[in-house]
């Protein structure tokens, strides 16, 4: 990949996503969503939630050793368990509450979506008394080894601490926000764009 088509990718991919999480719905109440922008949203995250993990793999791409290769696979993990996760939780969850409402009795709709939405496995919330979806914290618990291994990395290599930090806070996020709508989402992500953009200004080429 030529090296300014891959630090415009390294930059875009999560800045755009961090862009689209602003725009999340807060899901307080299924039945109240504005189904436009979930679907939106959702739709555009399957795309952009790979392309974000690939950018973080390619922030330690010049990088030998344990910590880079475990970015490698955190990252690979993130991305394949929120795609997944996501087409369950948001779009799926999102068709349904399309014919919830386009049926005219959208009560008689809310078991089938909260059996999606609470599914343990690729659940959107946890149900009452249950631990959080599985694909959630796998995939929440990837995206913070793949950060912290790609900062370790990065800092062994001699990089300074800005992007160092940015990669913890990054990591980090999903643990303390709990969610990817705002404000964990555009922390995480945009932190992700914010130390890929100061590596390659101090390293440019």
């Amino acid at each position: 990949m030529n090296r300014r088509v891959e630090a415009a990718f390294v930059v875009g991919a999560p800045l755009a996503l961090a862009v689209l999480e602003v725009f999340h719905p807060h899901p307080h109440d299924l039945f109240r969503l504005d189904l436009g922008a979930w679907m939106r949203v959702h739709y555009l995250q399957i795309v952009l939630f790979p392309l974000a993990a690939l950018a973080l793999g390619l922030l330690v791409r010049d990088r030998r050793g344990f910590a880079a290769g475990l970015c490698w696979v955190g990252a690979f993990v993130f991305g394949v368990t929120w795609v997944a996760f996501d087409t369950a939780a948001g779009v799926t969850t999102g068709i349904l509450l399309q014919a919830a409402q386009a049926s005219g009795s959208p009560e008689a709709w809310r078991a089938p979506v909260m059996a999606v939405w609470a599914h343990p496995i690729v659940g959107g919330a946890a149900a009452p008394d249950s631990a959080p979806p599985l694909l959630a914290v796998a995939g929440s618990l990837a995206w913070s080894i793949g950060c912290l291994a790609a900062a370790f990395a990065l800092r062994r290599a001699g990089r300074s601490w800005i992007p160092v930090v940015l990669l913890a806070i990054s990591g980090v996020s999903f643990g303390v926000f709990k969610t990817h709508a705002p404000p964990g989402g555009p922390i995480a992500f945009g932190a992700l764009a914010a130390a890929a953009a100061w590596l390659r200004w101090e390293a440019p080429g």
